[in-house]
């Protein structure tokens, strides 16, 4: 298993417990020192876990709001605790997160991978679901990174260089 795929299920557990037994945010670190010493002691991106989590603690109010909106016949509360965590990470990545480190599709997949992992039956569905309209509403961003320009911005670009050779 890749190391960050293995750092994110270590966080999806840490959050599940952390979430299911009503905790203040001060046992999250608690919680995922334990669970990387049970679940991966050699674990190779510890860091990256840590960070996820700050991450996640310092936004989850504003991510909880975007869940609510995002799957509005969901209330927060109703929503399994599995799929509410795994969106808690999918969101931090996709809003919040470095995208040059994990862009954008990356963070969805992963998300809906645990998702398949930890969750129910229709838990990838939904998860798609949330994270693709929230993907879509926000521009698709790196959409377009490495795809060819248009014939119409070469030409474009290529008339700006000209003039610079002039100047």
């Amino acid at each position: 298993m890749p190391s960050r795929h293995l750092a994110r299920s270590i966080i999806m557990q840490s959050l599940y417990e952390w979430d299911f037994r009503n905790k203040n945010q001060g046992e999250l670190k608690k919680i995922i020192e334990r669970n990387i010493k049970e679940l991966c002691p050699d674990a190779e991106d510890v860091e990256f876990i840590y960070n996820l989590a700050k991450g996640i603690m310092k936004y989850r109010s504003q991510i909880d709001e975007i869940i609510e909106k995002a799957a509005p016949e969901w209330p927060l509360a109703q929503i399994t605790v599995v799929d509410r965590n795994v969106l808690r990470i999918g969101l931090y990545e996709l809003l919040f997160g470095d995208h040059k480190e994990v862009p954008p599709k990356v963070a969805i997949n992963e998300a809906i991978e645990l998702a398949k992992t930890y969750g129910g039956e229709s838990s990838g569905k939904f998860i798609n679901g949330v994270l693709g309209t929230v993907y879509r509403e926000i521009g698709e961003p790196g959409k377009d990174e490495g795809k060819p320009r248009r014939k119409e911005e070469k030409a474009e670009n290529a008339g700006e260089k000209e003039e610079e050779k002039d100047n």
